[in-house]
């Protein structure tokens, strides 16, 4: 039975009437450098908060500095518990315990994982302890899973069986929210929500500079039954990271035409 925090928490989280959620990620740097939007820390923060996301996702260094930024701009904080490194980009490693989240003011936690891997069990079993501290704590957990394991060739990293087993497997351990791949059309990630039994959001992938490509994948994503999204690089990458996130919030909580939020936000 899930406990009354988690279920404050998860409500928190959640917009009341859409019941979806924009997530923005800030975790990049230990995974893929100091990429440009994300060199200045504090600047890019205010710049998302001040578009009003749900929450975001940002590791616990950063939260135990900026956590007033978040709490003036009433976003919810998610503190990502485990990172991968360049040099080992199929395999999360935990350097955060619920603790230190809760201590922190975390509305959830998140650990990442990869599916089709040869240490595929090591991270499965991470989820199922982890899901096991979070229902003891009453923290949400969400699970960051991709297929994009040494096992796998990248030609299949986007196949719908890869991405519905990702799903549902980190949903089994005890996740009580997805974030994954979108597979590419509405017919076919309808396939994966309906395996997961918890609400799954999309990552953005690599930055685009195709503002209108970007917008009608998350629109898709939303139509094939996406519970929201939790995206960074084609946030803060953009040139008004404020903006990107009110252009999300139109799709994801208002249900706009990608045309509508290009038109109204004057996007190009």
């Amino acid at each position: 039975m899930t406990s009354s925090g988690k279920e404050i928490r998860l409500s928190r989280l959640f917009d009341k009437t859409s019941k979806k959620v924009v997530i923005i990620t800030m975790d990049h740097s230990i995974a893929h450098g100091v990429l440009p939007g994300i060199r200045n820390a504090r600047e890019t923060i205010q710049k998302i908060v001040a578009g009003k996301p749900n929450a975001l996702t940002i590791h616990k260094g950063l939260a135990s500095k900026y956590y007033p930024l978040l709490i003036e701009g009433g976003a919810c904080l998610i503190c990502k518990l485990s990172g991968f490194s360049p040099y080992n980009p199929s395999y999360d490693t935990q350097f955060t315990e619920v603790k230190e989240a809760i201590k922190l003011g975390a509305d959830a936690v998140a650990y990442g994982a990869s599916v089709g891997d040869t240490r595929q069990d090591e991270m499965l079993k991470t989820i199922g302890y982890l899901a096991k501290e979070c229902e003891e704590y009453g923290m949400p957990l969400t699970v960051h899973i991709y297929p994009k394991g040494n096992l796998i060739k990248k030609e299949d990293y986007y196949k719908v069986e890869n991405i519905m087993y990702a799903a549902r497997a980190a949903a089994e351990l005890g996740a009580d929210i997805v974030k994954t791949w979108y597979t590419g059309s509405p017919e076919t990630f309808r396939q994966v929500v309906e395996a997961c039994p918890v609400p799954v959001v999309i990552a953005g992938g690599p930055h685009t500079e195709n503002v209108r490509q970007f917008l009608s994948m998350v629109k898709g994503a939303i139509e094939g039954g996406a519970s929201g999204v939790a995206i960074g690089r084609n946030v803060w990458g953009h040139r008004d990271p404020t903006l990107m996130v009110k252009a999300l919030k139109m799709i994801v909580h208002e249900n706009k035409s990608v045309e509508e939020v290009m038109s109204t936000l004057a996007l190009e």
